[in-house]
C-alpha cells in the first residue's frame, strides 16, 4: 500500500514543486527590475518586450529541468517508482509545463506593483493548483465547479500527462487534449504578458 501511494504521489509531486518554484521565480522578475530601477535601463535598449520575456524565463527552464531530474531519479531509486515512459516524452512534457508555469508567473509579474504583492498573487494561484489538480484529492470526487476551475490550471493537465507517461508508458499524442491545453495556455499567457509589459513601458 505504501509503495502504491508513492507511485501515485511522486509524479504528482513533480507538478506541485514545479508550480511552486517556477511561478514564484518569475512572478517577481519584472517587479524586481522595476523596484531596483533596472527597467528604465532596459527601456533604452533596442530589445523587444517579447525578447525580454524570453530572456527572463530561459535560466529558470534549466532550473526546472534539473529539479525534474532530481525528483524522478530519487523517486525511482528511493521509492522504486517505475519510469515506464520514454525519457524524451517526460522531457517534452516537463518542458511544456515549465513554460506554462513561467508564463503564468510573468503575467503575475506584469500585474503586480511590488514584490510582496506578486508573492501574494502567486500564493493565490499556487493553492488552488495544488488542491484542485488531483494531487491531494481525487479529481472525480470534487464538485463540478471545482473541476471547471481545475481545468483552467496548468498543473491539472501536467499531472495527468506525467502520470500517464511515467506510470502507464503513454505518450503525449495519447494525452493530446492536455498537451494542447498546455501549449495554448503558454501562447495565450505569453501574449498577455508581452501586451501588459508594453503597457507598463508606456
Amino acid at each position: 500500500r505504501e509503495r502504491k501511494s508513492a507511485i501515485n504521489i511522486i509524479p504528482g509531486l513533480l507538478g506541485v514543486i514545479l508550480t511552486m518554484t517556477m511561478v514564484l521565480f518569475t512572478s517577481v522578475a519584472i517587479v524586481r527590475e522595476k523596484e531596483q530601477g533596472n527597467l528604465e535601463l532596459l527601456i533604452t535598449t533596442p530589445m523587444y518586450p517579447s525578447e525580454l520575456m524570453f530572456a527572463k524565463i530561459i535560466p529558470y527552464i534549466f532550473i526546472g529541468l534539473i529539479q525534474s531530474f532530481i525528483i524522478l531519479s530519487l523517486g525511482n531509486l528511493v521509492f522504486d517508482v517505475p519510469i515506464n515512459g520514454a525519457i524524451t516524452q517526460i522531457f517534452l512534457a516537463t518542458l511544456l509545463f515549465i513554460l506554462a508555469s513561467l508564463t503564468l508567473g510573468l503575467v503575475i509579474s506584469t500585474k503586480a506593483k511590488t514584490q510582496l504583492q506578486s508573492m501574494q498573487m502567486t500564493i493565490f494561484i499556487i493553492l488552488p493548483s495544488i488542491l484542485l489538480s488531483g494531487f491531494m484529492f481525487p479529481y472525480e470526487g470534487m464538485p463540478l465547479f471545482a473541476q471547471w476551475l481545475a481545468e483552467i490550471l496548468p498543473t491539472t493537465h501536467f499531472i495527468r500527462i506525467i502520470r500517464g507517461i511515467v506510470l502507464r508508458g503513454a505518450d503525449m499524442m495519447e494525452l493530446w487534449r492536455d498537451t494542447l491545453w498546455l501549449i495554448g495556455f503558454t501562447i495565450f499567457g505569453m501574449l498577455i504578458a508581452v501586451m501588459r509589459f508594453k503597457k507598463n513601458l508606456d
